[in-house]
């Protein structure tokens, strides 16, 4: 039994598979295995891989099931002690996985580490630096755009950015699965967030790195289809995830946050979806009632914790500006 299964959720991705695959095939150690899960893809993508990576194991699921439902499948169906998620639309630094084992071997307490996500279009750019929670009610990435320079060393971080992040699959039976309410976006800080309050921690490592196309399955960096999820779970995430204390003092913030959203998103032509988004946010959360975290001493004590930490990102992003 290997110690790795790379876990690569598919949904009409057959245009990257290839440099994907290969870059895994090009890793410094070569001990894991490789399983694509397959959202309903109608572009061959199944037939393809077996017949190009025959080494690489597939799932059909026969329709798009979402990210956070592949992911599970796949979660589910290996045995091995991590499991590594990965974008379609990414390609592996040669020692990605190798950096990835080696941070995760040394530090018991890591529930999932990410790569440091550079812009395949502009390699000098960073993607993705994990992500940050804050009061405004906002998920975000602080190295977005800035030069690959910055972010150089290892940061604690709210939740990875399951787009290349590595977990500890023992863990998952403490935190919970990917919740699958959450079909994509912000699924990623959610499970993240949960490892948080049980006092798990979540790394970017700058050692690992990995490049990525972006917006793969939904097409563009700002779309209707991503506005109005991206909504509707952000709202979903606050009641979930949140004490009563929390959602009361946070409120003026988050009401703010969007607000602030609103303007940008109708700038762009996309105030309806997020006024969409809104609508079937409060949808979910009637409809996901039982799902709301269950507070115990552990969690009280890094919720407060947590609060703290959502004060401090906020002037954090107000500095990225």
């Amino acid at each position: 039994m290997n110690r790795l299964t790379v876990i690569i959720p598919n949904f009409n991705g057959k245009k990257y598979l290839e440099d994907c695959l290969k870059s895994l095939r090009k890793q410094s150690i070569l001990n894991f295995d490789v399983l694509v899960v397959d959202d309903g893809s109608s572009d061959g993508s199944p037939d393809y891989i077996r017949t190009r990576f025959p080494e690489v194991k597939v799932i059909e699921l026969g329709e798009n099931t979402g990210f956070a439902h592949a992911v599970n499948v796949g979660i589910k169906a290996c045995d091995s002690e991590y499991v590594f998620l990965l974008n379609n639309d990414t390609i592996c630094d040669e020692k990605a996985v190798e950096s990835l084992l080696r941070i995760m071997d040394h530090k018991r307490k890591l529930f999932s580490a990410q790569a440091k996500m550079l812009k395949i279009q502009d390699p000098h750019d960073i993607d993705d630096s994990g992500d940050l929670y804050c009061t405004l009610g906002w998920a975000f990435s602080p190295g977005k755009d800035k030069s690959n320079e910055h972010f150089s060393r290892r940061e604690s971080v709210t939740s990875a950015c399951a787009g290349a992040a590595i977990y500890r699959k023992e863990y998952f039976e403490t935190v919970g699965y990917f919740d699958e309410a959450h079909f994509c976006y912000l699924e990623d800080v959610d499970i993240g967030y949960r490892a948080r309050l049980k006092g798990y921690i979540n790394v970017m490592e700058p050692k690992a790195i990995v490049y990525h196309a972006g917006s793969a399955s939904s097409g563009s960096r700002y779309n209707e289809f991503k506005v109005e999820l991206t909504a509707a779970n952000n709202l979903y995430f606050i009641y979930k995830n949140m004490l009563g204390f929390q959602i009361f003092i946070n409120l003026p913030f988050i009401l703010a946050g969007i607000a602030i959203k609103h303007v940008f998103y109708s700038r762009k032509g996309l105030g309806a979806a997020h006024i969409r988004g809104l609508a079937a946010g409060f949808r979910k959360i009637r409809q996901n009632l039982g799902k709301k975290v269950l507070f115990g001493k552990t969690e009280l004590v890094n919720a407060f914790r947590l609060q703290i930490e959502l004060w401090v990102n906020l002037a954090r992003r107000a500095l990225s500006v």
